[in-house]
């Protein structure tokens, strides 16, 4: 099993920045890909970013391309999601996940985090 905590959600205003970070422990995540997803108020969980084992490979959704960077250390086991250029309608709990591969993970991850809330003001 992998545990994946979370953190760095809160509220800011829009235009600001926030950066999560979410902490893998138990079963080791070497070679895993990592990924953050969000979810808004009434609908379904989407993926936002990916990053794969060695840092190589990243992958973002179309909605926050230029606005969000995905980075990873691996000595920490630890994933980061830097968000800038927020917008109201990037308000969702932000979710944490592991998975295979690069095209695994933004269907089918292994291993969810609890989340964390973002919440972007007007």
């Amino acid at each position: 099993q992998v545990q994946l905590v979370e953190s760095g959600g809160g509220l800011v205003q829009a235009g600001g920045s926030l950066r999560l970070s979410c902490a893998a422990s138990g079963r080791t995540v070497a070679g895993y890909t990592m990924a953050w997803f969000r979810q808004a108020p009434g609908r379904e969980r989407d993926f936002v970013a990916a990053i794969s084992w060695s840092s190589i490979n990243t992958r973002y959704a179309d909605s926050v391309k230029g606005r969000f960077a995905i980075s990873r250390d691996n000595a920490k086991n630890t994933v980061y999601l830097q968000m800038s250029s927020l917008k109201v309608e990037d308000t969702a709990v932000y979710y944490c996940a592991v998975g295979e591969n690069m095209v695994r993970i933004t269907t089918t991850p292994d291993y969810w985090g609890q989340g964390t809330q973002v919440t972007v003001s007007s």
